[in-house]
């Protein structure tokens, strides 16, 4: 969990609290805070509150999106902090087209996966 800043704030469309997340994949706040602490979601402090939020394009209805955590993964094999991989997710990239969080909610992993690995390199 990380602080976030203005930058990547303002990159990021719209944002969830844990009980919304808990509410919408029918689980305990506690294991939404579980899926956080493995690395399958990021959550950041953020708001007058300073309240726990995940990006909401994270979230499909009643799941996690599709190849979110292998993403997080990578990028995180990478080197990549929370910040750098929300900044990385949220930001347009023209190959794709869009950002790769959009790819990865319109069920375009394996090229978001792809972009990601190249990283690395």
């Amino acid at each position: 969990m990380t602080e976030i800043d203005a930058k990547i704030d303002a990159l990021v469309p719209a944002w969830l609290h844990l009980p919304d997340i808990a509410e919408m994949l029918d689980v305990e706040v506690t294991r939404v805070r579980q899926l956080v602490k493995e690395g399958q979601l990021i959550a950041v402090r953020r708001g007058e509150n300073r309240t726990l939020q995940v990006p909401a394009a994270f979230i499909d209805t009643d799941k996690v999106v599709k190849g979110l955590t292998g993403t997080l993964t990578l990028l995180r094999d990478d080197g990549f902090s929370d910040a750098e991989m929300l900044e990385w997710l949220f930001t347009p990239d023209p190959s794709l087209p869009g950002t790769p969080a959009q790819a990865l909610s319109e069920n375009r992993g394996t090229e978001v996966k792809r972009r990601a690995q190249a990283l690395a390199l």
